[in-house]
Order: structure tokens, then C-alpha cells, then sequence
């Protein structure tokens, strides 16, 4: 090999080198922005579907201030604690909450600190409090039983709620679309990078979700474009019994409206199961 080619690929693997770093060190540093993608600006209210609700700020222990929407069913099989996924905010949840409500549920949504009108800036731990602060509002204000809840997460949410069950008892825990680990989801979207030494933020339901006991329900479509199918059919397998597993299709933000009544009766069998 001629002194020319050695120079030309030692100053290749020089490049790589260096763009690996730079990438390294620019995903370290945004993960905040990349996982967290809130908005300001509510689109519509519950109203849209001529749905009454109630609007409350919960105050969480660390002095955020929450905002969250309670839609309450005249005779409600339950009540739904509603956490939503990275983007957006609770106005952009209306399809959702129109079809929990057509099930007979009523629900509660909140929005995460930094999303919609909710104080404060997100992050990991700060979602659990939120969450926490849901619960504790349903518990203590609402004054509803623990048996007549059920904690549902999509996406992101998902990890959020089954960190919510794995602290308090419910009647469910439903998880739909969502990711064993940040970790996992960093190797996917980013596979040669270091993630497991850049991730500061872990929402690691992988090692929560066997201590959860109590009736489960995942949901997730083999189309998913954002959070692979085999991550929501790993947390199936971790988990304990009793559990159930739904399968849809369409995309991760279509799913749910796309599959219809297989996603809708789905989740009404899991109700009834409950009962039972």
C-alpha cells in the first residue's frame, strides 16, 4: 500500500472518528429535546364532542402546577387515568378520550410539566410526580376507590404508567404502543452510538413491569413507524399473569383510530374480563 492510500485512510477513519463523537456528544446533550416534544397551544376542548368537563390544576410536591381535564361518564364501568405520550399536549388526545368515553369510562388527563399550560420543565422523574399527583388527586379529592381505576399509558405514557402501577395498586394497567426502554429505543434510532453511556434518561419498564400483578393489556400495531412491534410484544412476555395482548395496525399516532372495532371491542372484553 502506497504512503498516499495510508494517508488518505487514516484521514477516513480521522473522519469517522470524529463525526461519531460529534454525534455522540450532540444526543447527550439534546435527549431532553429529542424524547420530549411538548406544545403550548390547545387545539380544542372535550366540548368538541359535546362532552361536559371539568378543568383542574393540581399542585405537584416539588411546586409545579399541573393542568388536567376530568370527563366524567354518568354511570362509568371505571375511571381512566389517562397519561399521554412525548408530544403534544391533552387537547390532542380528544379522539382518544371521545372512544374511552363512548366505552363507559370516565377519564382523567393530565398534561406533563412543560406541556399545554402545565407549569415547569419535563423531565423523567418529573413525570412520575405528575403522574403520582393524578393518582393522589383521584384518590384523595375525587375520592374514587383504587378498584375502579385504571392506569392507561400510550407511548411514552406507557412507561409512566407502568411506573405508576408498579408504586400504586389498581384495578388495570392498559399500555398501548409503547417501549421496554429509552436505552432500547436510543439503540434502534441510533444503533452505533454508545446509548447505554449517553442515556440520562431511562424510563426502563423492562425491569418494572414483572412486578406488576394486577390485570394487563398491551396493545400495539405491527405497522408502528416510531416504536417497534417486538418492543411492545417483549413487555408482554415480562409480565406477569393475568395480561392480555391486542394487535392492531396502522402507524403509532393512527392506530388506535385506523383499527376500529377490533380496538374498541378489544378493549371492552378486557373491561368485561376485569369484572369477572
Amino acid at each position: 500500500m502506497s504512503y498516499f492510500s495510508k494517508r488518505l485512510i487514516k484521514s477516513i477513519l480521522s473522519v469517522l472518528i470524529l463525526t461519531w463523537v460529534i454525534l455522540s456528544f450532540m444526543v447527550f446533550i439534546n435527549q431532553n429535546a429529542l424524547i420530549y416534544v411538548p406544545s403550548k397551544k390547545y387545539l380544542n376542548t372535550p366540548e368538541y364532542y359535546n362532552l361536559k368537563y371539568e378543568n383542574y390544576i393540581l399542585s405537584t410536591k416539588d411546586g409545579e402546577r399541573i393542568n388536567s381535564w376530568f370527563i366524567p361518564h354518568t354511570n362509568p364501568r371505571a375511571t381512566l387515568l389517562f397519561l399521554h405520550g412525548n408530544g403534544g399536549n391533552i387537547s390532542t388526545r380528544l379522539d382518544s378520550i371521545n372512544i374511552f368515553h363512548k366505552l363507559g369510562l370516565s377519564v382523567f388527563i393530565i398534561d406533563y410539566r412543560g406541556y399545554g399550560s402545565s407549569s415547569g420543565v419535563p423531565s423523567e422523574e418529573g413525570t412520575y410526580i405528575d403522574a403520582e399527583s393524578a393518582w393522589l388527586f383521584l384518590k384523595n379529592k375525587k375520592h374514587i376507590n383504587e378498584n375502579d381505576i385504571i392506569i392507561f399509558g400510550r407511548s411514552l405514557g406507557g412507561a409512566v404508567a407502568i411506573w405508576l402501577a408498579h408504586k400504586y395498586r389498581s384495578s388495570a394497567l392498559i399500555v398501548e404502543s409503547s417501549f421496554t426502554s429509552i436505552i432500547e429505543m436510543g439503540r434502534h434510532n441510533y444503533p452505533y452510538l454508545p446509548i447505554s453511556l449517553l442515556a440520562k434518561i431511562k424510563y426502563a419498564s423492562d425491569e418494572r413491569i414483572s412486578s406488576i400483578n394486577i390485570p394487563k393489556l398491551f396493545i400495539h400495531s405491527k405497522d408502528d413507524d416510531i416504536v417497534p412491534f417486538r418492543f411492545g410484544r417483549k413487555l408482554f412476555e415480562l409480565a406477569n399473569q393475568p395480561k392480555e395482548f391486542l394487535e392492531i395496525h396502522g402507524l403509532h399516532n393512527d392506530g388506535f383510530l385506523l383499527s376500529g372495532e377490533k380496538y374498541t371491542n378489544g378493549i371492552d372484553n378486557f373491561l368485561k374480563n376485569i369484572k369477572k
